[in-house]
């Protein structure tokens, strides 16, 4: 059988790199897994053996997906236990992986996770806000588990830090496939503050200028 149409080719996955203490969490890291092997999408990950992560990329890889995994060097021995699948790529640091993990995909969605998760969201969020790209960006709330971040959310407009209408940069839905499916029919906002243009360009001077800095080291 044919694999729906799909206007991405490759989707980020922030996710823990532990697995939580709840079932649900995992099956539901499955689910999108196996939901990114029915539309022929490749995967985009932290590149961990462990956790969420693990679990994600092992999946894709097992239904003979593509996976590109960027890990900081500093964090492979702590996050890298056993074989890796797919592709594995080091890089400097934090702030080089997660541009590396944004040039590389089409959209981004957050499985349930931590401080680097909810960094990681927030981040591409706050990029889509403003303009410097135009990627959808995706959180699988998992039985809830991030309905005190919407609430903050909603609160921030209310109280005017966040515009209404940059409410919605933040799709989300309960379960893998209805997620995927509003993220291909997401609408970005266009306020033209940075040009998306420069994405690309900002990429480059940004790496470079990180290679720049850890020479002196």
């Amino acid at each position: 059988m044919d694999a729906p149409n799909t206007r991405f080719k490759r989707v980020c996955v922030f996710c823990g790199s532990t697995t939580g203490n709840r079932n649900c969490y995992k099956q539901a890291a499955l689910q999108l897994a196996q939901e990114l092997i029915s539309r022929r999408l490749d995967l985009v990950y932290g590149g961990a053996s462990v956790g969420l992560m693990g679990v994600v990329s092992q999946e894709v890889h097992r239904g003979g997906g593509y996976v590109l995994g960027i890990i900081p060097k500093s964090l492979m021995r702590e996050e890298i236990t056993g074989e890796t699948v797919g592709e594995v790529r080091a890089v400097a640091d934090m702030h080089e992986r997660k541009a590396e993990m944004a040039r590389h995909s089409d959209c981004f969605i957050a499985l349930p996770g931590g401080y680097g998760t909810l960094e990681e969201l927030l981040e591409v969020t706050t990029w889509a806000q403003l303009g410097i790209h135009d990627k959808p960006v995706g959180l699988l709330n998992v039985e809830g588990y991030y309905n005190n971040l919407l609430t903050f959310i909603d609160k921030a407009v209310e109280d005017g830090f966040v515009e209404p209408s940059q409410r919605n940069i933040i799709v989300t839905a309960p379960n893998a496939k209805q997620l995927v499916q509003k993220l291909e029919e997401y609408v970005p906002i266009h306020h033209g503050i940075v040009a998306k243009a420069t994405w690309e360009a900002e990429q480059v001077e940004l790496n470079a200028s990180m290679h720049k800095h850890m020479a002196r080291y």
